[in-house]
């Protein structure tokens, strides 16, 4: 689901009933009023997400990379001999989706498939040469520009509480 652009350009999604009315009053155009919506765990973390994303994606423009793929090259590389079926289960990416994923990848020359010597029917992945220095200087980027203004935003203590209660969410609902 998503917000019309009126509601976007009038400020913060997810705000109350009082809020929209607010900017109607400025003589914007009329909001959406979003209702009990606003108060949805689940409608808020969406919205969240696009942002960080959006957030994401400006500072990895340079590089090309988006969320998935910046994850895949991460957990090939802090886990060497593991299969793309093991990566793509891990990141809850569906089979022919993750299949053209690794495809822009290595037509990239960011990641390779090898045949497996333990299952001829399964491919490792590994990085490049070319891969781990992409790498590398995303990881710099999501430091500096993309995690720091998380980081800023939030604050430490609630970045900590926050990992806290979406890991709680992804590990047990």
């Amino acid at each position: 689901m998503t917000v019309s652009k009126t509601a976007e350009k009038s400020g913060d999604a997810t705000r109350g009933r009082k809020d929209a009315g607010d900017a109607q009053g400025q003589g914007h155009a009329e909001v959406l009023q979003l209702g009990e919506l606003s108060e949805q765990l689940g409608y808020v973390l969406k919205r969240a997400q696009l942002k960080v994303f959006e957030n994401f994606l400006r500072c990895m423009a340079t590089l090309q990379l988006t969320p998935a793929q910046f994850s895949v090259l991460l957990l090939v590389e802090k886990n060497p001999g593991r299969n793309q079926t093991e990566i793509a289960s891990t990141l809850g990416i569906l089979r022919p989706n993750f299949v053209a994923l690794l495809d822009n990848l290595e037509s990239r020359d960011l990641c390779a498939r090898i045949r497996s010597t333990n299952d001829r029917r399964s491919h490792i992945l590994v990085l490049t040469d070319k891969g781990k220095a992409v790498l590398t200087r995303a990881k710099k980027l999501v430091a500096t520009k993309h995690e720091s203004r998380l980081n800023t935003l939030l604050g430490q203590a609630n970045r900590e509480a926050l990992l806290e209660m979406l890991s709680k969410i992804a590990n047990e609902f």
